[in-house]
């Protein structure tokens, strides 16, 4: 049961993209939008190869990669303007998300989100949705020197929450995120996402458990 998930458990910590809203696809159509600017095409297995970086470690591949003549600073904000309007009117939660969020707040279970994405964007995000009061503590990529898979933002996020990381439960859609988690000692639900499908099977087997949806945590 899904309830069993939670036994011994004192903080819930989110990925955001894939796990708590349904955003991964838009990454892709701005990565080609953005590359078609400088008339350069989509490579094959680009997605794969940022899986995880975070936003700066991202943007530090695409000047090196692609010989980008924007700074660091002009390439990021480029991002958050063209992502901002995909994640105010196209990007959902997650199914079952409000009802988990008030369950757990309701029996005193702490809430974070740690993520590769820009602060300015998860700030949004949760302004948008109506989340900031649920979560105490939001780390990002850029706040620890590694992005995933290592587990710095999970203990980052955990200090942040006080709590120790092996009464943490992390909710991760990609194999890099799940490593995260494990690595951080914490334990790891994957979470279903259509740009993952390929990599269902492993990360069932990766991770401590799986779920399609939120629904059904908190059933009387």
């Amino acid at each position: 049961m899904k309830a069993d998930m939670l036994k011994d458990i004192d903080a819930v910590i989110f990925d955001l993209d894939g796990s708590l809203v349904d955003s991964m696809w838009i990454w892709q159509e701005i990565d080609i939008e953005y590359l078609g600017r400088y008339g350069i095409g989509l490579p094959s297995g680009l997605q794969s190869k940022i899986e995880g970086m975070s936003f700066h470690e991202t943007a530090v591949f695409f000047k090196e990669t692609f010989s980008i003549p924007d700074s660091l600073e002009e390439i990021k904000k480029t991002w958050n303007e063209m992502a901002w309007d995909k994640y105010m009117h196209e990007v959902p939660l997650k199914p079952g998300i409000p009802e988990f969020l008030a369950g757990c707040k309701e029996r005193g279970i702490k809430l974070g989100i740690a993520t590769s994405n820009s602060r300015e964007l998860v700030e949004n995000i949760a302004a948008v949705h109506s989340l900031r009061n649920y979560f105490t503590c939001i780390v990002t990529g850029c706040d620890v020197e590694r992005g995933k898979p290592s587990p710095d933002i999970y203990f980052a996020a955990a200090e942040g929450l006080q709590a120790s990381c092996d009464r943490c439960l992390v909710f991760e859609d990609i194999l890099p995120g799940i490593r995260a988690g494990k690595s951080a000692g914490m334990k790891v639900c994957a979470v279903e996402d259509e740009y993952s499908a390929p990599d269902r099977e492993a990360k069932k087997t990766l991770a401590d458990y799986y779920i399609e949806d939120y629904y059904g945590f908190f059933e009387k």
